[in-house]
């Protein structure tokens, strides 16, 4: 890698693999290392059976980066117009913060602004807006002393009723005003709701930290119809040096809406070797190193 050339960070998602986060699953971690990935992105959707030093050690003894993810689910939503909900998603938030600072990470994102598949049958109002940019206000401000950062990731409209796109992601990080909040890019999202995969990643510039790269049907890259390369060159021209997770789903869990219905690889591994091997060319030819770890 030239001196010139930003050096992205390619990762998994653990969802490749299983379908829940403990101690039993482990060993994805020493997998994701040999498998020559940069970092493997940890779901938090289940913390009571999040053991934070036992992640750390491995993460430490195996080397390898990781950043965290969650959706809020109902009873959390930071958008009620119910108080003790809107305080409930904060504090769960706030430990999901707490979690990603004990494992040594500096990234906690995900669906962390709205309750993920809310049944609205309105828009949002301004109220709304300003729900969600107080109670993000006084996590990020929590994230920051502790060094984290905290992603916001805009889904499509069956998922989300306020964030759907980018712009609307910037819109959302100017109302919290914290330096600390960042955007976090799906292209099967982005695929439903954006006009294209080039504007978007432009337009989130330096506050882009995460992205999450399957194809249209959260299949493997590659094998479908996105526009890598207008990502791709979007990509090199802000010099984007943050997390790349390849995110596809093995099964339906419990905790989290993924409708997966048919399987989308073969396998976790084989999604792995053939994604990343066409990411990596992607990133060779847009100037974002591409070298395995």
């Amino acid at each position: 890698m030239t001196r010139e050339e930003a050096a992205l960070k390619l990762g998994i998602h653990a969802y490749a693999w299983c379908s829940e986060w403990s101690n039993d699953t482990l060993d994805l971690i020493d997998r994701t290392k040999s498998l020559g990935l940069d970092f493997i992105e940890i779901p938090l959707m289940v913390l009571d059976r999040f053991d934070a030093r036992a992640v750390k050690r491995r993460l430490e003894e195996v080397g390898l980066l990781a950043c965290t993810s969650t959706a809020l689910l109902d009873g959390y939503d930071v958008t009620s117009d119910d108080p003790d909900v809107r305080r409930r998603g904060v504090e769960y938030l706030k430990a999901c913060v707490r979690a990603t600072h004990d494992i040594g990470a500096s990234l906690f994102t995900g669906v962390t602004y709205s309750q993920h598949v809310k049944p609205a049958r309105k828009r949002p109002d301004e109220r709304t807006w300003e729900l969600a940019a107080a109670c993000l206000r006084e996590v990020a401000v929590y994230a920051s002393s502790l060094g984290v950062n905290l992603g916001l990731e805009p889904v499509n409209r069956y998922e989300s009723y306020l964030l759907n796109t980018a712009e609307q992601a910037l819109r959302l990080i100017d109302m919290i005003g914290e330096p600390n909040v960042v955007i976090h890019l799906d292209t099967y999202h982005m695929n439903i709701e954006e006009k294209d995969f080039y504007q978007p990643a432009r337009l989130a510039g330096d506050r882009l930290m995460h992205l999450h790269l399957c194809e249209n049907d959260r299949g493997i890259p590659g094998t479908g119809h996105v526009d890598w390369d207008g990502l791709f060159r979007a990509l090199g021209e802000i010099r984007y040096e943050g997390f790349a997770a390849l995110e596809s789903f093995v099964d339906v869990t419990d905790n989290m809406h993924t409708w997966t219905w048919r399987k989308l690889a073969p396998s976790g591994d084989e999604l792995i070797r053939e994604g990343s091997r066409f990411l990596r060319e992607k990133m060779r030819q847009y100037g974002l190193g591409g070298e395995a770890a």
